[in-house]
């Protein structure tokens, strides 16, 4: 049984304002809320003006990490708003008009013919080591934020592997692929079952295996379409997440996941 598409972590913000980067041109107030989703489409309303906006879901991007003093959620293009909808914002280039007198003889023609003369330009020595000094900053700074990233993401992974070994961990067989009857095929029945209501009508399901102390985790949206997304512990942090078709995991999905 395939699984929906994950839904990206916009639905999540609940009654949170945040702002879109880069602004949505024609409109005066960058605040916004979310009001509901769709397979493609996510519905912002404007803090100010009451405006209802559909945006496609290509054109989101990531939300910072940092909300302060704003959350700030990326857009993958300069978008503007005209005719009630968002579109793709193109710069168009304006020729500037000849001058009066300029370019209508025939020696300006010669002129545009021939080639322009060539000046030697001479760096002076300090400006030359000076420039060198920014370029090595640079490639050091970007090497640094590198190994930053790398370690961050492993370091993600080594949480999500260091689960103790005495406890059950047979949550590992579980795919994006399992709904509530393959769950069940491979765990067993559940202690207790839970539903939760999200933003955008998604469903969630718990299974809470008390004795193996996680619970587990099912999204779709509908109920019967629900399917495995994660496990969490006894204190609600993930243990185990999914690889997303759009590429990434359902991890950061998990952590905004209130208890239910």
């Amino acid at each position: 049984m395939s699984s929906p598409p994950i839904p990206p972590q916009l639905e999540h913000l609940g009654a949170r304002p945040f702002s879109f980067y880069p602004a949505i041109l024609n409109i005066d107030h960058n605040e916004w809320l979310f009001r509901k989703a769709t397979w493609s489409e996510v519905l912002v309303v404007n803090c100010k003006s009451s405006e209802e906006i559909w945006i496609p879901r290509r054109f989101l991007g990531e939300i910072a990490r940092v909300d302060d003093p704003v959350l700030i959620v990326g857009l993958n293009k300069e978008l503007e708003y005209k005719g009630g909808s968002v579109w793709p914002f193109q710069r168009r280039v304006i020729e500037m008009p000849l001058a009066v007198g300029g370019g209508t003889g025939p020696s300006s023609d010669v002129e545009r013919t021939a080639p322009a003369p060539v000046v030697g330009i001479r760096v002076p020595p300090n400006t030359e080591n000076r420039i060198f000094r920014l370029i090595a900053g640079a490639l050091v700074v970007g090497i640094l934020l590198y190994l930053g990233a790398v370690n961050l993401t492993r370091i993600g992974e080594v949480k999500q592997r260091a689960a103790p070994a005495a406890r059950d961990q047979q949550y590992l067989e579980l795919s994006s692929r399992d709904d509530y009857t393959a769950v069940l095929g491979k765990l067993g029945p559940p202690a207790s079952e839970r539903w939760l209501s999200g933003s955008g009508e998604i469903q969630y399901r718990a299974l809470a295996y008390t004795e193996r102390k996680y619970t587990v985790i099912l999204m779709g949206s509908t109920r019967d379409g629900a399917t495995y997304i994660g496990a969490m512990d006894d204190n609600w942090k993930p243990v185990h997440s999914v690889e997303l078709h759009a590429g990434g995991t359902t991890w950061a999905l998990l952590r905004g996941l209130r208890q239910f």
